[in-house]
């Protein structure tokens, strides 16, 4: 049991500190919206791994290429539009209605981003997966204390840098205005990556 506790702990550290479309996500809305706005983002994994974790276990067992293929086809332009939203935001000010989106409005995008982005498929296709059916196998509890151990971590984690980048917006407009820049352009960049990823995978 404990050495379970300690795989979910050390997995949801890693998936949190990660860099990423959905970790860059909530970066950019923590510097446009404050991290009292933000904070409650920390748990969109607990409703956008859900059916993940259900279709992967119950259905796929690994993830198809083609599977990947369209899910990359789909988020690519999907990053690329909140990336060009968030550099609008720099020439409409942080109050603007079109920067300022309604926190559910906010919630459901974080959704869309990680159900659109093939790394959790595959963490739990080919590693996270495996880890809970085998710890279920051999006693129940230690499946459901790497379940926890995973998103107890992951959320607690994701919270602690939404907190640390709210700190990090408070040093001034200039200083946010331009890692909000910067985080529009890693979002931009994962965009790209994942259509060119795609589009190699079909030729290949």
């Amino acid at each position: 049991m404990p050495l379970q506790f300690l795989l979910g702990i050390t997995m949801g550290f890693a998936a949190a500190v990660q860099p990423g479309p959905t970790q860059l996500f909530l970066v950019t809305r923590t510097l446009i919206d404050g991290w009292r706005r933000a904070l409650p983002l920390a748990t969109v994994f607990l409703v956008s791994d859900l059916p993940i974790v259900a279709l992967v276990l119950l259905v796929l067992r690994a993830v198809p290429d083609g599977a990947a293929i369209a899910l990359r086809l789909a988020g690519g332009p999907f990053l690329l539009y909140l990336a060009w939203r968030a550099a609008r935001s720099l020439g409409e000010g942080g109050d603007s209605p079109a920067a300022a989106a309604s926190p559910a409005e906010t919630y459901g995008k974080a959704v869309a981003i990680n159900l659109l982005n093939p790394n959790p498929y595959l963490q739990w296709s080919l590693v996270m997966g495996p880890l809970l059916l085998q710890a279920w196998k051999v006693k129940p509890v230690a499946g459901v204390a790497i379940l926890a151990a995973f998103y107890g971590t992951l959320v607690l984690t994701t919270a602690a840098l939404i907190l640390a980048f709210g700190l990090v917006g408070r040093l001034g407009a200039g200083t946010r205005r331009a890692l909000v820049g910067v985080s529009a352009a890693a979002l931009a960049g994962f965009g790209l990556y994942q259509i060119a990823a795609a589009l190699g995978q079909l030729r290949g």
